[in-house]
């Protein structure tokens, strides 16, 4: 039996692909201990997990005005996170996962502290990574310009004094690249196929691909027209009644079933009268609707594009942010959707017609679901967090 010490950020899409394998570990007869927040307490001790909050630990978002929009911009900013959150760690944390003596230690890809706790006790460490995999050749999707690459290197001199605090508590922080940059000897968990997977072939066989981990529908969905919508922009950047109102007036007396999920601080009645077609919720069951659904308008974040493209739901995708824009150029790329280039309700209704109406969208998230599907998932993720117990 190995015990295993898991580190994630306050995010659904980064703790939701880990329960599953957190179930198939524990079936096996490990034990997990979980470092997370509050919010995800009932899911990581449902799947079996011992749970450990970090809810008083200070990650400097909130602080901050849209911190989280500068985290991977702004790297003098990133570095401080890091460093604070790996320091606040370290006087909560570090005694206790001393005395468990982890066999192996899984950190979200952007809990950098979990690499650092790693590294600082020479455990074993695997990454977690829910989003693509990164390197030289895959981060050409994310279109970063030349002005963005000189300001980085401006920066960097700065980050070194910014991570002397952590040399100083032990931990080899050498640069900031040295954190977040996963090299191909880096055991690597990823979460989706080698078929979607932008330049797979570029990555050593220390990454894992093994799909995205879907969890089983929680309520049965009952479609009522031949063709369903579902419209979500996620759990984060989600208050857009403008663009709400669009989808209700493009949807709005027509033979479509439409359900619209837009958040718990999204006003509903601001939305005005619905008609009987269209359904609008603070949140649903999303695997329950995509087993049901015809295309998906999305934000395009990657557990949803992962778990729309896993029940062969085509897209349409509306991204927020220059990750969901990455993941939304590889669903064109590989021909399972379209962009939204216009968020009036003509140009919503004629994208959403555009995906139905070519069964060729259909076809190629078809073959991705497959590519998903005989990936392995969460038993082929647990045997890979075990093969860096046993090297």
């Amino acid at each position: 039996m190995s015990k295993i010490v898991f580190f994630c950020i306050p995010a659904h899409g980064h703790t939701n692909p880990t329960l599953p394998v957190v179930k198939e570990l524990v079936a096996l007869g490990h034990e997990v201990y979980y470092y997370s927040f509050n919010e995800f307490k009932e899911k990581l001790e449902n799947a079996g997990a011992h749970f450990i909050s970090c809810d008083h630990i200070d990650l400097g978002l909130e602080e901050t005005e849209n911190a989280g929009d500068r985290v991977g911009k702004d790297i003098v900013f990133s570095t401080e996170l890091i460093a604070k959150a790996t320091l606040a760690m370290d006087d909560f944390a570090m005694e206790e996962i001393k005395a468990l003596q982890p066999d192996v230690i899984v950190g979200d890809s952007v809990a950098y502290w979990g690499k650092l706790t790693a590294m600082k006790l020479g455990v074993p460490f695997v990454s977690s990574t829910t989003t693509f995999a990164f390197n030289q050749y895959s981060s050409r999707i994310m279109k970063q310009s030349i002005w963005d690459l000189f300001k980085m290197i401006f920066q960097m001199p700065k980050t070194g004094k910014i991570l002397q605090p952590l040399r100083d508590k032990g931990y080899p922080a050498e640069n900031v690249l040295s954190i977040v940059q996963n090299d191909n000897e880096t055991n690597t968990v990823v979460y989706t196929s080698k078929e979607f997977q932008p330049f797979a072939e570029t990555f050593s066989d220390k990454y894992a691909f093994v799909g995205p981990c879907i969890r089983e529908a929680g309520e049965e969905i009952v479609k009522t027209g031949e063709k369903l919508i579902y419209i979500s922009l996620g759990t984060v950047n989600n208050q857009f009644v403008d663009f709400y109102k669009n989808c209700v007036n493009a949807f709005a007396g027509t033979d479509y079933q439409v359900i619209m999920s837009v958040g718990k601080d999204t006003d509903i009645n601001a939305l005005g009268e619905l008609p009987e077609n269209i359904s609008v919720y603070p949140s649903v069951d999303q695997i329950g609707v995509l087993r049901k659904a015809d295309v998906f308008l999305s934000h395009c974040g990657m557990n949803s594009a992962s778990e729309s493209l896993y029940h062969g739901v085509p897209l349409v995708m509306f991204p927020q942010t220059q990750e969901q824009g990455g993941v939304a150029y590889r669903v064109g790329e590989v021909g399972a959707g379209i962009r939204l280039e216009k968020t009036d309700s003509g140009s919503i209704k004629a994208a959403v017609e555009a995906v139905l109406g070519d069964k060729i969208y259909k076809e190629n998230a078809g073959k991705i679901a497959e590519s998903f599907k005989k990936s392995g998932g969460a038993k082929e993720a647990a045997q890979a967090i075990l093969r860096a117990v046993r090297k």
